[in-house]
């Protein structure tokens, strides 16, 4: 059942209003609730920021939004003498009141971000390179440098990583899935767990999120079991610029401080959505933000081949539904293999776990083993023997060679999948237009996710860089300034991690220090004009 009653509802939002009222210590005196039938022009919730999920680029960006400040240690010294020239130049200043173009110009890495290869270097200087040189940044919590937010998530802290599957270990090392202030391998000794390897499994890491929220005091900023419904701009024109002058009357809340200090926030977005009780119950709620930032990950909808037949219920999308396959037993015993499509590194993990069961495989993928784009090109032998090991297989196990046809793995390189029949059958073209049928036990299609934006208007499609397209991490990530993370195509709505182009959290992390930056001097003008209009503070010195 869904609760419809206002009392249910203002349970709901209270917690909102507390959270944001206990921030510093300071207690907002008059923060009226909302109600779902409240017209746009009533006095309303409404925060400077609200974040869309609490994964680690969520919970990195309200690191930094609740005032954690990174500097250059005292007796750091950067590998790269021209960054760390810059560094010096401003050693008082913290990386976040820095002009972030200044210190990116000329870095090179793996991210098209800027901003994501700066802070990258700064926190693991010269890691493509197998250095484990230790930050050149220490952290100091300034609360003055707050800026009130909210992260709203489907599940508790670590987003995505709570549900991926476990028998696999993460592509990047422990510490490179760390967040700012916290380090993964003194996480993990503290917690008396056994880290064979520089690489962890999923649960680890989402157990290390978890953990990071609660004692970097970031709890108040959290909710979870939220679902967001929409997310609307409230008011548009030809510009920003006039669309604030317009509408400056109705647009612009005065929220009165303890301290008698204003703080004016822009209603410039509508979020709405429901948090699921405990009896799975809906409690419905609307937010104001003058900001919002989508931090949503990649891992909503999974890739589909579009063609006949992949509905049926013996062609999964996903490892998890592989995985329940296999523990209850319904593979064992089959003669028929397991159909996997894709050449991606979760296709990957899906052949380890077929092998490692002594479960046949056919593998289905379109490209060439010697295409330069294929992940395992980019990974080390030495540090990813298993993918390594699966790639030998791709590249000498191909059903060209007689010998592989009875073989437990069997690669089909250059084959499109045509269609599914209901007798469990797959239909495969070659690259020269030869056709072919396979059976299996079950199909796993893996070609990669997308993020689901139904939320949006126009599902998001209109914010990517090729517009009215869906946005996908490698294709048609959403366009962004490259240094604030601001979406080019709309005002006051930012995006960082996959959807950026961010697959990797070692680099996520540069988006949440670009916006910092961006909401940080924006602040700060807001205070210069309050300021101004209360005659400049009557003799402050």
């Amino acid at each position: 059942r869904t609760y419809s009653s206002t009392e249910t509802e203002g349970q709901l939002l209270n917690s909102f209003v507390q959270y944001f009222g206990d921030s510093l210590g300071r207690k907002i005196k008059r923060m009226p609730l909302i109600e779902e039938t409240v017209l746009p022009g009533d006095s309303l919730l409404t925060l400077p920021v609200v974040i869309i999920g609490n994964g680690p680029s969520g919970i990195c960006l309200s690191y930094l939004l609740s005032g954690y400040r990174p500097y250059l240690s005292p007796e750091a010294i950067h590998p790269n003498p021209v960054l760390h020239t810059k560094l010096e130049e401003a050693r008082h200043l913290s990386i976040v009141d820095q002009d972030l173009e200044y210190l990116s110009e000329g870095l090179e890495g793996r991210s098209s971000n800027p901003v994501a290869v700066l802070f990258d270097t700064l926190l693991h200087p010269d890691a493509d390179f197998g250095y484990d040189y230790p930050p050149v940044l220490h952290w100091k919590l300034e609360q003055h440098n707050y800026i009130p937010h909210i992260v709203l998530g489907k599940g508790p802290p670590g987003g995505a990583w709570h549900s991926m599957e476990g028998s696999m270990l993460t592509i990047s090392f422990g510490d490179w899935m760390e967040l700012p202030g916290l380090s993964f391998k003194e996480w993990a000794a503290s917690k008396r767990r056994n880290i064979k390897s520089d690489r962890v499994m999923p649960e680890e890491i989402a157990c290390y999120y978890k953990h990071y929220v609660k004692v970097m005091g970031l709890q108040k900023n959290f909710r979870d079991n939220v679902y967001i419904t929409s997310v609307s701009r409230l008011y548009r024109g030809k510009d920003d610029e006039d669309r604030s002058q317009r509408n400056e009357d109705i647009s612009t809340q005065h929220l009165e401080m303890e301290d008698g200090q204003k703080s004016v926030i822009k209603r410039n977005w509508e979020v709405r959505g429901y948090q699921r009780a405990t009896d799975g119950s809906h409690v419905p709620f609307c937010l104001f933000a003058e900001n919002v930032a989508l931090a949503t990950g990649t891992f909503d909808s999974p890739g589909r081949l579009q063609v006949e037949g992949e509905d049926f219920p013996f062609v999964l999308h996903s490892m998890s539904d592989f995985g329940a396959a296999i523990s209850k037993g319904k593979l064992r015993g089959k003669a028929d293999p397991v159909l996997i499509v894709g050449a991606g590194l979760t296709a990957a993990d899906a052949v380890l776990c077929a092998c490692n069961n002594n479960i046949p495989v056919k593998h289905v993928f379109r490209r060439r083993v010697t295409d330069t784009s294929l992940i395992f090109k980019q990974l080390p032998k030495k540090l990813y023997p298993e993918y390594h090991k699966v790639y030998h297989m791709m590249c000498t196990q191909s059903h060209t060679v007689d010998s592989n046809q009875h073989s437990a793995y069997t690669s089909f390189p250059e084959h499109n999948v045509l269609s599914f029949k209901p007798e469990m059958k797959c239909v495969l073209q070659s690259a020269s237009g030869l056709k072919k049928i396979l059976k299996f036990s079950v199909a796993l299609v893996l070609i990669g996710s997308h993020p689901n934006l139904f939320f949006l208007k126009d599902q998001g499609h209109s914010i990517g860089h090729h517009s009215n397209q869906p946005i996908t991490c490698k294709g048609n990530p959403i366009e962004i300034d490259p240094y604030t993370y601001e979406c080019t195509k709309e005002a006051n709505l930012f995006a960082l991690g996959p959807l950026v182009g961010d697959n990797f959290v070692r680099f996520l992390k540069g988006g949440a220090l670009g916006i910092a930056r961006c909401l940080a001097i924006r602040q700060k003008k807001k205070h210069e004009m309050i300021e101004s209009e209360d005659g400049g503070g009557d003799g402050v010195p």
